[in-house]
């Protein structure tokens, strides 16, 4: 388990299988402003929730250039379905072994009802067109979520 990571710092590169089963890699997204969420499982309510409140802000992300990632541990068979079933618009990426998520700090313990296990935090990261983190959302509650990055983005 990693420590968060800090604004102003230079945004970790990785290399991982989309919904589509092709390959992203943050560093080919240099030059526009990229929204990276990591949320805990697919089809649970509020990963659904999240996921299509950013599905609906395509236009206005469009205007700003930005690209939205979603990425949990699910795997790409999962992500095709989630993507399908609510005609999400942005790329999952299956991070399986967690190595992403462990390496921006979203992978921490949970306790749910006195059990402590592993598992995604829902949080955000906004990354500008330089690969610089510029906000990060540690503890993300849904409601308003898409909102605040909105707004944050049109600061850039």
């Amino acid at each position: 388990m990693s420590d968060w990571l800090e604004e102003g710092t230079a945004a970790p590169d990785f290399n991982l299988a989309a919904d589509n089963g092709q390959k992203v890699r943050l560093k080919d997204l240099r030059g526009k402003p990229v929204v990276l969420y990591f949320y805990p499982r697919d089809d649970t309510p509020g990963c659904t929730k999240e996921a299509c409140a950013f599905r609906d802000l395509k236009k206005d992300l469009a205007k700003l250039g930005a690209q939205v990632l979603g990425v949990s541990t699910d795997d790409v068979a999962s992500h095709g379905k989630f993507r399908d079933k609510y005609q999400l618009n942005f790329p999952l990426l299956a991070d399986v072994d967690h190595k992403v998520a462990d390496k921006y700090g979203a992978w921490r313990e949970k306790n749910m009802y006195g059990k402590k296990s592993m598992g995604i935090q829902r949080s955000t990261y906004l990354i500008d067109a330089e690969g610089k983190i510029r906000k990060i959302w540690k503890k993300v509650s849904v409601d308003g979520h898409d909102d605040a990055v909105l707004a944050e983005l049109k600061k850039l």
